[in-house]
């Protein structure tokens, strides 16, 4: 009854189903590892910034350029503070409120952005505290140049002077004439009186929507490949229940009218009507 997986028909869907599922399964099993691979930059990122984890601090200048590796590593640099800018709606604690950063002049003649701390409330210079004078050095999480509309950064524009709206060389660049250095850092502890700004995963490596399109398409190629088994077996069915019916004469012919016996049997009845 199962001769007929031996026909040239048969031995293409034969071929397909054998090919077809390795592939699924392949495709689903490396979707996975993207997205554990995703999963463990997650956790080893979130280690990193976790003050109790940090190594100790080196100097700025061997931590760069930033990357995934040195990201969130504590950096200390010296220079001398200059111009002060706000970056408004910023949340920390559930609060609203803003970033209090100061241009660091370093002795390489380049600047870099050193966000002091946060301050509750609307963007406000009056209420900025003012950077200490003199040569300092300071201590801080190194971290990356963010990108409006990720990572938590909002997308906002038509700031009044003095402000920005993200933290990157590319923001600064039109508002500052320093040269800027591809990275900023944001204080261990908070300067004059105001808190803290906590360090944040770099960009690529949290739980955002490419992670779980990762694990939906996981999920999306082992159902493929269920499905092709399904199909499988339901072809294999109809062509048995097919040859069944043909060996029991309920199958039409060609030309759709009935077995040789049903036609029999209707001329058969016709000859036994009375004439009209």
């Amino acid at each position: 009854m199962y001769r007929f997986l031996l026909t040239p028909r048969w031995w293409g869907i034969n071929v397909f189903v054998l090919l077809a599922i390795p592939f699924c399964v392949f495709m689903g099993s490396w979707q996975l590892s993207r997205f554990e691979d995703r999963m463990a930059d997650h956790r080893a990122a979130t280690e990193q910034i976790d003050p109790a984890n940090r190594a100790p601090a080196r100097p700025l200048d061997e931590l760069l350029p930033v990357d995934k590796e040195t990201s969130g590593e504590l950096a200390t640099v010296s220079g001398r503070y200059g111009e002060q800018l706000l970056v408004p709606n910023r949340t920390l604690d559930d609060r609203s409120g803003f970033y209090v950063l100061t241009l660091l002049r370093t002795d390489e003649g380049k600047s870099l952005p050193v966000v002091r701390g946060w301050l509750p409330g609307t963007a406000d210079a009056d209420r900025a505290p003012a950077a200490p004078a003199g040569e300092v050095t300071v201590t801080g999480v190194l971290q990356a140049s963010e990108t409006p509309g990720s990572n938590g950064v909002p997308v906002q524009g038509g700031l009044p002077a003095g402000q920005t709206g993200a933290i990157s060389a590319a923001a600064l660049v039109n508002l500052v004439p320093d040269d800027l250095y591809d990275a900023w850092i944001t204080l261990d502890k908070g300067d004059s009186g105001m808190k803290a700004v906590p360090a944040t995963a770099p960009q690529g490596t949290g739980l955002d929507l490419k992670a779980f399109q990762n694990l939906g398409y996981t999920g999306e190629w082992f159902v493929f490949a269920g499905f092709v088994v399904f199909m499988w077996f339901r072809l294999l069915r109809r062509e048995v229940e097919f040859i069944r019916d043909s060996e029991l004469g309920l199958v039409p012919d060609e030309d759709g009218n009935g077995s040789a016996e049903d036609r029999a049997t209707e001329d058969r009845s016709r000859e036994a009507e009375p004439a009209q």
